[in-house]
């Protein structure tokens, strides 16, 4: 039992892949499972298997991920794939993430939630503008954390001059983003060297390997621990005789921390009152911090609902109806300026109505285009829009999870944008 809470404990990092296509992400992810003892005995046959089906003298371990059928076909990672896996030290969750620019959207969802991005680069290539792409989405969505594994380096016979012109070529990029860490390691997925186990064949490259990086990573900093910010979801009424004035409002610590004797604002009320008990599903707690999900009980009788959000006395967030945000549009009918959506924020639902396209990233060479108003599949804009009731918001940039929202096309229920508040 004690092994078991210890296991559940234990730091989730959420990692992304990102890449032009053939630099061989789906067959690094593949590795790293294979390496880390993470594949079951009847995956492995079952790899084997479709591997010798499809002619192939070794294991391909791309196929591992690459699960549709088209995919296997083609060779090439369409939708995005999750796998699971842990070590002793952490746990992880990867996001394979399509190569291709009209599957921009697969790659802004895996990353979404992503603490860290593996950015492959074909060390044959060095840095392309797939490449230069997939980093401006990185520093976009402000992924804390970016390793550039430069892959197939047996194919350059693992020449350091060609390792330190991509580093230097990619890094003068970066410089012109908003990417905080950065770190390059290369490695050749296919043979195994610098993802799991340091290389004979690297000699000249004294960092870690891809594996050690991503168990020491440190995460803890990613979350805000400042702005306190708990949107309610569900308000807990147990009425039994055990619970019988029980009323608690449960959620997810959006950011900062609390603690029992804080002094809270409720939005939108503005009322104030002071935090009488933190509870999880068997015990009371001293303190909650972000990304904990928790119950929150007040001195107080208030009336709070589903989509309120209780913050600190004096630190609250911005409230406004009027949202200027960076969006990727993923759905395939084009924005309608003007149009009618619906908002969803934490756990908060408005409508919304869009007022204006302030200009459109052209994703070639990402300059900004204002003459443009065409928002389509996969565009990357930047806009601004009305909401019928105001949201409690922070800018994307300080805080990941009350700066993004998404909008949902009211007459087919489906989420047409992801949204980054500036």
């Amino acid at each position: 039992m004690a092994r078991e809470r210890g296991y559940l404990s234990m730091e989730l990092l959420r990692f992304t892949t990102a890449g032009s296509v053939d630099d061989g992400k789906s067959t690094l992810i593949g590795r790293l499972l294979y390496d880390s003892k993470a594949i079951f005995a009847d995956q492995l046959e079952a790899l084997r298997h479709a591997s010798e089906k499809r002619g192939e003298d070794r294991i391909n371990l791309a196929l591992l991920t690459d699960g549709l059928r088209a995919e296997r076909e083609q060779g090439i990672t369409i939708d995005v794939a999750y796998r699971y896996f842990a070590t002793p030290k952490r746990k992880f969750i990867i996001a394979d993430t399509p190569g291709h620019i009209q599957y921009t959207r697969n790659m802004v969802t895996g990353a979404s939630t992503a603490n860290a991005a593996i950015i492959l680069v074909d060390a044959r290539n060095g840095v392309i503008e797939q490449t230069i792409r997939h980093a401006f989405i990185a520093s976009l969505l402000q992924i804390p954390h970016v390793i550039v594994a430069i892959n197939k380096m047996d194919l350059v016979n693992f020449n350091e001059d060609i390792f330190e012109e991509i580093r230097d070529n990619f890094s003068a990029e970066a410089a012109k983003m908003d990417i905080q860490d950065i770190h390059f390691v290369p490695i050749s997925a296919l043979h195994g060297d610098n993802v799991v186990k340091r290389s004979q064949n690297t000699d000249w490259y004294g960092g870690p390997t891809l594996m050690y990086l991503l168990e020491n990573l440190h995460i803890g900093s990613d979350y805000n621990h400042i702005d306190a910010r708990f949107p309610v979801q569900y308000i807990i009424r147990p009425n039994n005789d055990n619970f019988h004035d029980y009323r608690g409002y449960s959620g997810r610590m959006a950011s900062g921390i609390f603690k029992p004797g804080d002094s809270v604002k409720i939005l939108p009320s503005g009322f104030t009152t002071i935090i009488k008990s933190i509870d999880n599903f068997n015990e009371r707690l001293e303190m909650a911090f972000a990304p904990q999900s928790v119950t929150i009980t007040l001195d107080d009788d208030i009336d709070i609902s589903r989509g309120d959000m209780i913050v600190r006395e004096n630190n609250v967030p911005k409230i406004d109806q009027d949202i200027d945000m960076m969006i990727c549009w993923l759905n395939e009918k084009p924005m309608q300026l003007g149009g009618k959506y619906t908002v969803k924020h934490t756990s908060h639902e408005v409508r919304c109505i869009t007022k204006e396209i302030t200009y459109k990233i052209n994703i070639t060479n990402l300059s900004r285009d204002v003459d443009d108003k065409n928002i389509m599949l996969n565009d990357i804009a930047r806009i601004k829009i009305r909401t019928t009731k105001p949201l409690f918001f922070d800018p994307y940039r300080k805080n990941r999870i009350t700066g993004s929202l998404i909008l949902i096309d009211e007459a087919t229920n489906e989420t047409v944008c992801a949204g980054m508040i500036v």
